[in-house]
């Protein structure tokens, strides 16, 4: 009999019921109504019916369970996940397509990586929006007088619940955990009920039902792939999240709760319909007896709160791996808990999605017509999760082509079948995600290029250090008392900034520290492995700090990390020398014109190094350049 979870993973696993779960764990409420819905023209008879519920059995066994909670969430970078993750795992260590790697296919990957974070991001905008509609849509149901209150109700939630993350994943998921227990053991004992009623619906775990339902129907049904893929809304988060909770905790709520909750509410709104085939216009709301309406409808609009949670805190997470990857520029992370690294609030992202997902309602204002949009940018993430694990299954889990085909065939084939369901309604909204995702996508990749070719310029303007040191041994300039700390991109040579200093002001402090931050390929670098000291001569030193991209540089800590190696200063004689570079857009092309604009725009409204570095702003000096992209 195995043994009962320690109280720490208990607790964990109820905080991921919170946080985790919420997007695809309120998908109910709008799946079946939508598959029913005038837009595909399904009748709700008993073989369309017995159908559409085969579709989403199998849609949660097949990609849920088996795609992710089996074989995704192994195909972690050190517990993080994510499709940056995933790329880390395939280039460790060197830049994508390198001379070790092929050129052309390290390119097509880091494109798909990065279009699937930007589909993710755009998620992110999406999910809130559908799932606080589909709870306010309960109003309907109640009182057919209160549809004008629908959409001024779920943008008051949208903007309270953003205006609560700087709060925490780990304080929210601690009190969303318990919304999530009372909403899922409620939704699994309203459709029981109804099963209890009509038990002959559970004939529709048979996946021969979906075959019938595809010959019978044909292109409707295939259509109709577009309202089943709802129920997997979510599935992403899964993984994108892992980092905030671990595996475990992730795969004991989906499996011990979560699935067989979502399973028996399905099946009850299948068995309804049968019996009521009126029922079709919410039967999610209409499982529930009259007097039960209201309370119903209070715990969906907390669940439906909650459900947003997920993709929020997995676009922090992605966010930041963006950052230390070098695809975005540097923004404000704060720490919300004293023991999970991985949960974290980034205030810019924050504003950006709260923006986005109001706006969003506002433009469709009811879940059929968002539909389109959420289920383009949910099964396009999943389709290049797909081609992102064959690679990873192949070169870190050395599996056989034919296992790592057959396997990441058989869950493209599946993904690319809902994306192609999607695809035909890019003209009803399905046009939003593509647009996010292209955005996105664009902004990523001029920052990386950009940055690329700033390094570069630094790079080539950077005196070899042999013969810096052999001109000061020469020239013996004056120094002053005191540790300057010259902060450097580049682990080489002698950065301009310094050379400026020394040319323009004629001195030297008695201690040179050349610090260089570099992002490694794992998620966190432990402190023993963190800091590099090198003596250099001339009272000169460089000292490398290795950090995770998922943690947040901290010069102070790096410093005293390096007087444990034999550096020796005084916080009160620390000088920090940063570099501050103009853009000019005017330089020979190497981007496009409207890129190299784009990039001076990012640049300028990036967090500033004294802040994103944690330096005391009183002792910085900085150092102006003009520089041509």
């Amino acid at each position: 009999m195995p043994s009962p979870p320690s109280p720490r993973l208990a607790l964990l696993t109820l905080t991921a019921l919170g946080v985790v779960y919420g997007d695809i764990g309120t998908s109910p409420l709008y799946a079946v109504k939508e598959a029913f819905g005038h837009v595909y023209g399904l009748e709700p008879t008993r073989l369309n019916v017995y159908g559409i519920l085969s579709l989403i059995v199998w849609a949660l066994v097949l990609i849920v369970s088996v795609k992710y909670v089996t074989f995704v969430l192994r195909a972690d970078n050190r517990g993080e996940g994510g499709s940056l993750a995933l790329l880390a795992l395939i280039f460790p260590r060197r830049t994508p397509g390198g001379a070790d790697g092929g050129r052309h296919r390290g390119f097509w990957l880091v494109a798909l990586a990065l279009f699937a974070t930007s589909l993710l991001f755009g998620e992110g905008i999406i999910t809130p929006a559908m799932s606080v509609l589909g709870a306010m849509e309960g109003l309907e149901v109640a009182s057919p007088a209160l549809h004008p209150l629908i959409v001024p109700l779920t943008i008051a939630i949208i903007v309270a619940l953003f205006a609560v993350q700087q709060q925490g994943t780990d304080r929210m998921g601690k009190a969303f955990g318990p919304i999530m227990l009372v909403w899922f053991v409620t939704i699994g004992a309203l459709g029981a009920i109804e099963i209890a009623r009509e038990p002959q619906i559970l004939a529709a775990l048979d996946p021969r039902y979906a075959v019938r339902f595809f010959v019978e129907n044909r292109t409707a049904g295939f259509l109709a792939l577009g309202a089943v893929v709802l129920v997997i809304t979510g599935g992403e988060a899964l993984y994108a999240d892992m980092g905030h909770f671990g595996r475990q905790p992730i795969r004991l709520a989906w499996l011990g709760l979560v699935m067989p909750a979502l399973l028996l509410n399905y099946f009850g709104q299948g068995a309804l319909l049968l019996r009521d085939p009126s029922a079709a216009a919410n039967p999610f709301f209409r499982l529930a007896p009259s007097w039960f309406l209201y309370p119903l409808l209070a715990i969906a609009t907390a669940a439906a709160v909650v459900a947003s949670q997920a993709m929020i805190s997995g676009s922090f997470s992605i966010a930041r791996q963006a950052i230390q990857l070098g695809f975005i520029p540097r923004m404000d992370i704060r720490h919300t808990s004293g023991t999970e690294e991985g949960q974290i609030y980034i205030p810019e992202v924050n504003v950006a999605l709260g923006v986005g997902c109001v706006l969003i309602v506002l433009a469709f204002r009811s879940t059929s017509a968002l539909g389109a949009a959420y289920g383009i940018a949910v099964t396009g993430t999943m389709a290049i999760t797909s081609v992102l694990f064959y690679v990873v299954a192949r070169l870190r889990f050395r599996w056989s082509f034919a296992q790592a085909a057959s396997l990441a065939g058989a869950f493209l084939l599946v993904d690319l079948a809902f994306f192609g369901a999607n695809i035909v309604k890019v003209a009803n909204g399905g046009w939003v995600p593509l647009l996010l995702g292209i955005v996105f996508f664009t902004s990523m990749t001029t920052w990386k290029r950009g940055r690329a070719i700033l390094q570069q310029k630094l790079l080539d303007a950077t005196l070899p250090l042999d013969l810096f040191l052999a001109d000061i041994r020469a020239s013996a300039p004056h120094r002053v008392r005191g540790t300057a700390v010259v902060m450097t991109s580049t682990a080489d040579g002698v950065p301009p900034v310094l050379l400026h200093h020394l040319k323009h002001n004629q001195v030297l402090h008695q201690q040179v520290v050349l610090l260089s931050v570099v992002t490694d390929d794992r998620p966190d670098v432990p402190g023993a492995e963190r800091v590099q000291l090198s003596e250099l001569g001339e009272g000169f030193y460089r000292v490398i700090a290795h950090y995770g991209f998922m943690q947040t540089p901290d010069v102070t800590d790096i410093l005293t990390r390096a007087r444990a190696l034999g550096l020796t200063w005084r916080a009160n004689e620390v000088t920090y020398m940063l570099g501050r570079e103009r853009l000019l857009t005017s330089g020979p092309g190497k981007m496009a014109r409207w890129r190299k604009r784009l990039f001076v725009i990012m640049a300028r409204n990036a967090r500033t190094a004294t802040e994103f570095f944690g330096l005391p702003s009183n002792r910085v000096v900085e150092l102006g350049t003009q520089i041509e992209l």
